[in-house]
Parts: C-alpha cells; sequence; structure tokens
C-alpha cells in the first residue's frame, strides 16, 4: 500500500468472510478503515476477533460503533430466541431464517457511508454471499446495486458530483470453500476470525449453528485445515 492509496471503508465483523474482504481491499491497494458494530448481538466474541484481525491485516485504523439493535430484537441474534442447529444447507436456505436481523445491513451501510463521506472515500467493502446461504435478503446483488444509488443520490459528495460510490462485495458470487481459498492466498490467519452465532461461554464456537456448519463445510471443501475452536461436538 502506497502512501497515497485511496481511502476505503472496510464493514468488519469479525467473521471468515469479513475478513476476506479486508484482505481484498488490502490487495486492491486501498488504504484501509475498519468500521466494526457492536450492535447488540448475542456473539459478541467476534467483536475481539474484528480487533485480531484489523491488526494481522494491516487496517490503518478500526473504528468500533455502538449500536444496540436489541431495542427492536425481531432476531435470533438480538433476542433468546434459540439459534437453530443441526440444519441441512437445504434448509438453511429454504426461507429467510431467524438469524436474520430487520434491517442491518441497510444499517451498517449507512454508517459506512457516512464515514467514507468525512474520509472522501468513494469505497465500501462488505463481505455478503448469496451463494452458500441466500436466505437473508439484504445480502442479494439486488440490495448492493440498489444501495449504490441511494448512496449517489443521498450525499453531498454525490450530489455535487465529486465521485461515484461503489459498494464493493467481491465474495457475494463465491462458494465458502472459494472464499476460504482466496483467503488463504492472500495470507490470511482464519484462527484469528470468528464465525459462531452461538458461541460457549469462553467464546468458542458452538459447531452446530448454520454458521458453523458452512464455515466448517467450506474448510472441508477446500481440502484446508479448520482452525476453528468449537466448544462442543457437532
Amino acid at each position: 500500500m502506497t502512501a497515497n492509496a485511496r481511502p476505503a471503508v472496510i464493514l468488519l465483523s469479525g467473521g471468515l468472510d469479513s475478513a476476506t474482504v479486508l484482505a481484498v481491499a488490502r490487495r486492491d491497494g486501498f488504504r484501509c478503515h475498519a468500521l466494526t458494530i457492536a450492535y447488540g448481538q448475542r456473539h459478541a466474541a467476534e467483536l475481539e476477533a474484528a480487533r485480531r484481525v484489523a491488526v494481522s491485516l494491516g487496517a490503518v485504523e478500526q473504528r468500533v460503533i455502538e449500536l444496540d439493535l436489541r431495542a427492536f430484537g425481531g432476531s435470533a441474534l438480538t433476542t433468546d430466541i434459540p439459534v437453530p442447529q443441526d440444519r441441512s444447507p437445504e434448509t438453511m436456505s429454504a426461507d429467510i431464517p431467524i438469524t436474520y436481523v430487520p434491517a442491518r445491513n441497510t444499517v451498517f451501510l449507512s454508517l459506512a457511508l457516512a464515514w467514507a463521506e468525512v474520509l472522501g472515500s468513494f469505497d465500501i467493502y462488505m463481505g455478503v454471499n448469496a451463494i452458500d446461504y441466500s436466505g437473508y435478503p439484504d445480502c442479494r446483488p439486488e440490495f448492493i446495486a440498489a444501495f449504490e444509488q441511494l448512496a449517489r443520490l443521498a450525499t453531498k459528495a454525490g450530489v455535487e458530483n465529486k465521485g461515484r460510490f461503489y459498494i464493493h462485495a467481491p465474495l457475494i458470487q463465491l462458494s465458502k470453500a472459494d472464499i476460504i481459498r482466496l483467503g488463504v492466498l492472500l495470507g490470511i490467519d482464519y484462527g484469528l476470525t470468528h464465525s459462531c452465532y452461538d458461541p460457549t461461554a469462553d467464546g468458542a464456537a458452538c459447531g452446530r449453528c448454520d454458521s458453523c456448519v458452512l464455515r466448517r463445510a467450506g474448510f472441508e471443501a477446500a481440502g484446508i485445515p479448520d482452525p476453528t475452536c468449537y466448544g462442543r461436538p457437532a
């Protein structure tokens, strides 16, 4: 990364996908500003993972915004609704799962857009994926395209034609195995990341929620050892 590299805002949750996106943005030559949202999620272990990943992958800074979406609930990640376990990929993709957090990516992208304007950046990276986990409506290409249009209409920089906002979603059409292979090529230590929806008290992955099942299957399909610490057997 050169001293005059353009800034980009990277939404960094601490999970496998967002870590890969940070590595991609760095590869693309951007000066990476990592944005992590503490939104009241039950899997807060990912916040510490985000800090580790930001340091490991050379983000020029990381900011953590506290925004308690538990005030609204409506998701197993922001209420005490049980997290689904031991589901097949077919069952996961049959409908919108209870782990969907209402409007989460819309809110997150809005915060990233605000910071991008302040930084003079027109590039936002996020790790949405529409292949291995297609149940979330705010992980689809149509959503990304719509938010790009919103960004160009709703900002001072956009109205004054100072630049064109882009929402980079480089993983959106990749399988979990392909994401992992890409990340390994980019030098990511996936042992630093955390993806579990329902971790144990000491922060270990449960091995049974949808996210753990997909993560484990991704490493198996990629032929790469899974560095995840599971707290109880799947």
